[in-house]
């Protein structure tokens, strides 16, 4: 699919750019060989080709799910200025 200069003209005035007519015939022929490109690639027979998750065969290694530190919170809410109903109290912001 060729983009002429008229085309970018249109996207750019849609997208609120200036660009200069130098500009344009540049960027009319970039963007339509990277659409090219893009015909290219959909054109490729990718039916017996499995999907990847990740390009090499890298297994993630998880940690065990431990707890590790201990539960305070009836210590830490001492500390607070105001709690009720093991909830910290904090002044309105917002009217």
């Amino acid at each position: 699919m060729a983009l002429e200069k008229s085309d970018v003209e249109k996207i750019a005035h849609l997208a609120r750019l200036q660009i200069d007519d130098n500009e344009a015939q540049e960027v009319a022929g970039r963007i339509s060989s990277i659409l090219n490109l893009i015909d290219q690639m959909q054109g490729i027979d990718t039916d017996a080709v499995a999907p990847l998750a990740h390009p090499f065969d890298a297994v993630q290694r998880l940690r065990p799910d431990v707890v590790t530190e201990s539960n305070q919170r009836d210590y830490l809410q001492q500390l607070a200025p105001a709690t009720q109903d093991g909830l910290y109290l904090v002044p309105k912001v917002i009217e």
